[in-house]
């Protein structure tokens, strides 16, 4: 039997039943961060040139591009949606996956259910059955896949987006099979983009490919079902023959879920996750030894090799660049105690004091950190004052909020609030908020897509 025909049966066999209350609040988590950064990134020049580009914004359809008056086609929505949610870099991620779970999947769920008016506990089964297949097969080919340089986002994200708009859309175990046969052929996406707009192009059309994976396949497309295991297919291709096991795609499909796991978390800090864990340290640092930027003659950051080597950017310039500057997020953390939304703009990135730190910091792979070892998210951080004391503080596996230390309502309100209110009005973000917070509930997601329209937004 084909890998994806097996897939596919595990898939039809979830059940609303079969989520547990730790498993729905990880998904309510997800999706209300999603939407967060969604409408905090429509606005971002990555955003605006999606939705200028090829008459999306003039093309008839139901489907609302958040934060905006534009309604457009479920395909089209998906696509510009999905370059809004990681516009940014601020949402969630997973360090079992590689990458982002949420935005492969959410701006697809949410376009369809909007088109089909579905209801809240569809779209939320629907996401968990993305992440469960985006990590699962995440566990078939890393840590080869990532390292070679696939960018795991987009390449797996179209399969999970392609098994959760088949999901939502109640295919049968063959149209639920083609539609994820015909999505490896639709992947892509190269880390050699990452610190450009390239890196949100990759998560809005992998969604979207996964949604038009979906959508043939419902029509009766058909793909070949062995496109996984055969010779010239997605595993031998993407990693290689001896660089792969499908096995953990399959077994044990049973709770508690991936969607539940301490391996997935929550942004604290608007900057590429990788850089999180050093973020982390800095600020305990600060904030544990009492220590003012200007008393800092050296900074010296040592993460895990596989975390630095997109991250290893000592003179950002832009945006973009300084997302994945580990030496700018690090000199940041200390000068300002946090790491916000606005120190991404350029006039913060050029700031005396933080340019005079940029020149004290360095970074280079911790040689304690095992490459395949488990602490994949370990890192240290060492400070010397300008006494010559030496200060420091090491993590061995921290990956952000989530898991045993998940976010709260307070701080996601904080979060969705910073984010949203780019966009929107506070009054209409705290019903959007609620309405997020109890889609369980909700019959009709227009109910929800409906407060995200420009109507709402702040006067200027």
């Amino acid at each position: 039997m084909p890998v994806l025909a097996q897939l596919a049966a595990q898939v039809l066999r979830i059940e609303a039943g079969a989520l547990s209350p730790a498993a729905l609040s990880a998904a309510k988590h997800g999706i209300i961060d999603t939407v967060a950064v969604t409408l905090a990134g429509i606005g971002e020049p990555c955003a605006r040139i999606a939705l200028g580009t090829a008459g999306i914004a003039q093309a008839p359809g139901p489907c609302l591009v958040f934060g905006t008056e534009v309604r457009t086609s479920a395909l089209d929505a998906t696509f510009v949606n999905g370059v809004a949610s990681h516009a940014l870099d601020y949402d969630d991620f997973s360090g079992a996956f590689g990458g982002h779970q949420s935005v492969p999947i959410l701006p697809a769920l949410f376009a369809l259910a909007e088109a089909r008016q579905l209801s809240g506990p569809e779209l939320l089964l629907s996401y968990l059955v993305g992440v469960e297949v985006e990590i699962r097969l995440a566990r078939c080919v890393h840590y080869h896949h990532y390292d070679k340089g696939w960018h795991p986002t987009a390449t797996l994200g179209t399969v999970g987006a392609a098994a959760a708009a088949g999901h939502l859309l109640v295919l049968d175990a063959d149209g639920l099979t083609m539609a994820l046969a015909i999505a490896p052929s639709l992947s892509a996406g190269l880390k050699a983009n990452f610190g450009t707009m390239t890196k949100p192009l990759h998560v809005g059309q992998c969604g979207r490919n996964g949604l038009l994976a979906a959508l043939l396949a419902e029509g009766g497309f058909d793909a070949n079902p062995e496109v996984m295991e055969h010779h010239q297919g997605f595993f031998n291709v993407f990693n290689g023959p001896d660089r792969f096991d499908p096995a953990p795609l399959l077994e044990d499909w049973r709770p508690p879920f991936e969607i539940e796991a301490p391996t997935i978390a929550l942004k604290q800090f608007p900057c590429c996750g990788s850089t999180h864990p050093a973020i982390a340290l800095m600020l305990a640092l600060a904030r544990e030894e009492d220590i003012a930027a200007d008393q800092v003659a050296r900074i010296d950051i040592l993460p895990h090799g596989r975390r630095l080597r997109h991250t290893n950017t000592p003179d950002p310039t832009t945006a973009l660049e300084a997302k994945f500057s580990v030496q700018y997020v690090v000199a940041r953390a200390l000068l300002d105690g946090a790491v916000r939304l606005g120190d991404f703009e350029a006039g913060r990135i050029a700031e005396g004091e933080i340019q005079r730190l940029l020149s004290v910091t360095s970074a280079r792979p911790h040689p304690e950190l095992a490459d395949d070892g488990p602490a994949q998210w370990g890192a240290e951080v060492r400070v010397t004052l300008n006494d010559g004391r030496e200060v420091s503080r090491r993590t061995e596996h921290l990956i952000g909020r989530g898991g045993d230390d998940p976010m709260n309502r307070d701080e996601m309100w904080e979060k969705f609030l910073d984010c949203g209110g780019r966009v929107l009005a506070e009054d209409r973000l705290a019903a959007l908020f609620d309405a997020l917070w109890g889609i369980e509930d909700v019959r009709d997601i227009n109910q929800i897509t409906g407060l995200m329209e420009a109507q709402g937004r702040r006067t200027q």
